[in-house]
Parts: C-alpha cells; structure tokens; sequence
C-alpha cells in the first residue's frame, strides 16, 4: 500500500514552510517514526518522518519548493 506523506501542521504562525531536501533515497528502506525530509518555515526546521515501515518509492517535491 502506497502511503502520501505530507507534512505536518505548522500552526497559524507558519502558514507555509519550504522543502529542504530528502534525508533518503528512493529504494532505501524506513521505518516508522524515522526523519526522511527537511522542510523549513520562517522560524524553525523541522524532519517529516515516515508514517510507516516501507520502502521510499519516490521523491515528489523538490528542494527549495514552497
């Protein structure tokens, strides 16, 4: 089952956060809970971690994309 994995809320004060980068490659296993993105807002960075166990089959949003 392929899961989307978005990122989480960044309450009323960060309406909107930029994408980093990729903290795994596409084919590299996860596990649940584990960081695989960065993303950063205008005051913080924070991880995206994974949802669940799987594989990362793809890479959607590029670095710098709002």
């Amino acid at each position: 089952m392929d899961l989307e994995i978005t990122v989480p809320d960044l309450g009323e004060e960060s309406p909107e956060a930029t994408f980093v980068g990729w903290l795994k490659s596409v084919g590299e296993p996860v596990r649940a809970g584990e960081a695989i993105a960065e993303v950063m807002t205008q005051k913080v960075n924070l991880e995206v971690a994974s949802p669940a166990d799987g594989v990362l089959h793809a890479q959607l949003v590029e670095p710098e994309q709002t």
